[in-house]
Order: C-alpha cells, then sequence, then structure tokens
C-alpha cells in the first residue's frame, strides 16, 4: 500500500478531466480536483506518492473502506454469472439482497424497492407517500439534504435548494431541533424537544393535517450537521404522523449500515418509520444502489394496484451482488461493533479532548463513526468560524483549516464552518487516533481565526 509516484500519468488523467468532466456543484472554472491514483482501506492517493487517511470516508459511504477483497470478489463473480437483467425478473442476487435488507430494517419494512441512488429513493418514497394517502404536501427540516433530483433537492433544507426551489413541489419545511442554536429559545434537551414537536405540530395544523401525505426526516441529519435528536423526538413525530394519518419517512441515506454504530441509525430510537429510503453504505458505493424500505400497510396500497414508477437498473445484479457481499462482510467482521465500540472509546474522547484544547471547537456531537466538529470564532456567542453559506474570502479559514488537515495527512469533510469525523466503519483504533493527531494540528489554523 506503499503509493508509487507518477506525476506524468496524473498530469493526463487531471487534463482529461479539466477538458471533459462537468462535476457536480462546483463552477467549474474555480476547482482544481485532486487526481486520486489508488485507494485501500481507509486510504488513498494522488500520483505524486501522497497518501490521506480518508476521514470523509467518500461521501461518507465507504463504510467498509476502499477495495475490499470479498466485495471485489463478489462483483466479478457476478459478472462472470450475470452482467445485468431488467428489473422485472426475478434474480438471485437482487432477492438475496433484499433478504438481507429486510432482514436488518426496523419493524415491518420488508419491502424493498430498489433504485440507483439516495435521490431517486427519495423520489420514490414521496410518490409512495403521496399515492398512499391521496395527498399532496410534505413537510421537511431545515438544515437537511435529501438529493439532487427536482423533488429530493425541493425536499432538502440546505442552500443547494435555492437555484432549483420551485416553490410548486408541495414541500413545507420546518425547524427540527438543534439545541447548539436552538430555534426555541431552549436550554435543556427536554426543552428542545417539547418545543420542537409543539412547532411542528403547529406547522401541521396551520397547513391543515388532511394535505400532508409524509413527513420526511433524516435520521440524524448527515452533511446538514450530525444533529443528534434528542430522545423522545423521533417518537414524538411518530405520534403525531400516527395521529394524522401523514406517512413518516426515514432518510437513512448517510446513518444508515452501521455508520452511528446500529445496522440504522432508527435503531438508536427505537421508532420505526412507514418508509425508510437508504443508499451509500448499503454496499459501500462500490457500485450505484439506493432503495425504500416499506412497510407493510404501504405495500399492501400497490398490492392489487400498480406502483406507476421504476427504473431500467432497478436491483441492477452487480450493484445487489456488492450490497450482499458488503452485509455479509459486515455480519462476519463486525463492523456495526467495531463502529459503536470504537466510536464510544476513541472517537468520542478523542473529540472532546480536542475541544478543551482548541477554542475554534464550539461543539462535538455524533454516533459511532458519525461525528460533527462545530468551528466558531467566539465559544461565548457560538459565532460560527465562516457565515452561513460562505464562499470566497469569507471561507477562507475554513480553507485554511482544510489545507491543513491535507497537509497533515488526512482528507476531511468540511461543510460551511464544520468538519466530519466519519472514517470508515471498519476504520482501526490505529487509524482513528491518527486522524485524531492531524486534526489536532489542523485546529491549530483555526484557532487563529478566533477572538
Amino acid at each position: 500500500m506503499t503509493p508509487q509516484p507518477h506525476p506524468q500519468a496524473g498530469a493526463a488523467v487531471k487534463a482529461a478531466d479539466r477538458a471533459h468532466v462537468f462535476h457536480s456543484w462546483s463552477a467549474q472554472e474555480l476547482i482544481d480536483p485532486l487526481a486520486v491514483a489508488g485507494a485501500q482501506g481507509s486510504y488513498f492517493w494522488d500520483y505524486d506518492g501522497n497518501r490521506y487517511l480518508d476521514l470523509s470516508s467518500g461521501l461518507v459511504y465507504t463504510n467498509i473502506g476502499y477495495q475490499h477483497p470479498k466485495v471485489v470478489a463478489a462483483i466479478q463473480e457476478q459478472a462472470a454469472k450475470l452482467t445485468t437483467f431488467a428489473p422485472a425478473f426475478a434474480i438471485e442476487a437482487r432477492s438475496e439482497a433484499a433478504r438481507l435488507i429486510a432482514e436488518r430494517t426496523p419493524g415491518d419494512l420488508d419491502k424493498i424497492f430498489f433504485t440507483n441512488g439516495g435521490a431517486d429513493a427519495v423520489e420514490h418514497a414521496v410518490r409512495m407517500a403521496r399515492l398512499h394517502t391521496g395527498r399532496t404536501k410534505v413537510l421537511s427540516a431545515y438544515r437537511s439534504y435529501h438529493g439532487g433530483t427536482q423533488q429530493a433537492v425541493n425536499i432538502t433544507g440546505d442552500p443547494r435548494r435555492w437555484a432549483s426551489d420551485s416553490a410548486s413541489a408541495g414541500v413545507v419545511h420546518f425547524w427540527a431541533p438543534y439545541l447548539y442554536r436552538s430555534r426555541f429559545y431552549a436550554e435543556t434537551e427536554e426543552q428542545e424537544c417539547a418545543r420542537a414537536l409543539e412547532h411542528l405540530e403547529t406547522t401541521i395544523a396551520f397547513e391543515g393535517p388532511g394535505t400532508v401525505a409524509a413527513i420526511v426526516l433524516e435520521t440524524i441529519p448527515g452533511t446538514a450537521g450530525i444533529m443528534v435528536p434528542p430522545p423522545g423526538y423521533l417518537a414524538g413525530v411518530r405520534e403525531l404522523c400516527d395521529r394524522h394519518g401523514i406517512v413518516f419517512v426515514l432518510d437513512e441515506v448517510m446513518a444508515g449500515f452501521g455508520r452511528t454504530g446500529e445496522w440504522f441509525a432508527a435503531d438508536l430510537f427505537d421508532v420505526t418509520p412507514d418508509l425508510m429510503t437508504f443508499a451509500k453504505g448499503v454496499n459501500s458505493g462500490y457500485v450505484p444502489l439506493g432503495g425504500v424500505a416499506i412497510s407493510g400497510a404501504i405495500a399492501e396500497t400497490f398490492g392489487k394496484r400498480p406502483y406507476p414508477g421504476g427504473l431500467t437498473y432497478s436491483g441492477h445484479p452487480l450493484a445487489c451482488a456488492a450490497a450482499v457481499a458488503t452485509i455479509e462482510v459486515m455480519a462476519e467482521e463486525g463492523v456495526v461493533d467495531n463502529a459503536r465500540r470504537l466510536g464510544e472509546s476513541v472517537v468520542e474522547p478523542g473529540l472532546r479532548q480536542l475541544a478543551e484544547r482548541h477554542p475554534s471547537v464550539g461543539e462535538v456531537r455524533g454516533a459511532g463513526m458519525f461525528w460533527a466538529i462545530e468551528l466558531v470564532r467566539d465559544r461565548e456567542t457560538r459565532e460560527p468560524l465562516v457565515p452561513y453559506n460562505a464562499s470566497g474570502e469569507a471561507n477562507a479559514p475554513m480553507l485554511a483549516f482544510s489545507a491543513a488537515a491535507k497537509k497533515a495527512g488526512v482528507w476531511p469533510f468540511v461543510n460551511m464552518n464544520r468538519t466530519h469525523f466519519v472514517p470508515p466503519c471498519n476504520a482501526s483504533e490505529a487509524e482513528l487516533k491518527e486522524g485524531l493527531a492531524a486534526l489536532d494540528t489542523a485546529l491549530s489554523v483555526a484557532d487563529e481565526h478566533t477572538v
């Protein structure tokens, strides 16, 4: 796993990328993507021989790291056996993937509709909810991300929605709990929970309960800040949905498949939604795959009534073979337990020690291998290190922090005024400590921008 420099090859890759690849979420002339030569386990490297510990897990999806040999072998074997087949047929890899997922989902979420990724999983979950209820409105939270397709991005509650917000998608946003920056003037988790539920109940009342098809929530919001909901909140949302006949949708695209130290984050809160979306960690991102886990009641709606939706590559054999192998690896190698155990014994205490040493750290929060470090200019006022949705010179402190982290040998996940600690769920204790030490160095740069 010692990277060998090949700068000429890297230059060719970079030149072709810059000439022809149109990158997502980017001003094309302002980006400088790193040319990656290879990856293994928790690390990747460039063509200049620089190796990075990936604290971002790709985009929080390589839950078992890069190039796991058992998953690579499963993809190869499936390709030799049956590379692809239409979704209307029963295929071994597809059936087995659905069975293994259904075994692990909470409650009676026993039917699996496969998609190509998380955004279209959300699209289909919303469509199912609307058809099941005969209603149109969808409620979702500010500080959320649900995908880049048209309906999913309208459900999203962060600035990536703004450019595509049609204001006609039937979406109403509300404030979810976030005690550190409470919108409810709360001082305790109990107050935050009660006031957030009261706010949601009032929103439902003023929108008209009979018009609301679904409430869509990330079980634990991911890119928006890993705000773990207070005890009782998700159960309270479940009760509101039951009371008003609203479909409760949990988005587990980022939080699922071991990321929080449980198979699904919903297990942390002992709550079962009516629909649950997944993607990313289901097969560690090796081949695109997502889906919707469906409750018995909603599945029954489409028992004799056709569901008007589908995808050419729904349950693609290569993707499903990767999912089967990934789930089996996670079970055999104790990956979920590793995320929970080392999250408790190494990550959480390590991050809290960083918070004690660095005035730029306002709060750390999370579970398992799913943590956020909120950076501030002033701990007393909680002023963010950079303004909301900052860019250009206003974002310079976070750019300096990110550059320092990379120089220290780790690749950080940075969004707004936060860095997230989201390494592979099977990362070793030594790798986690290496990552914490690098962040310790980088945070000293962030400290220079505090007051």
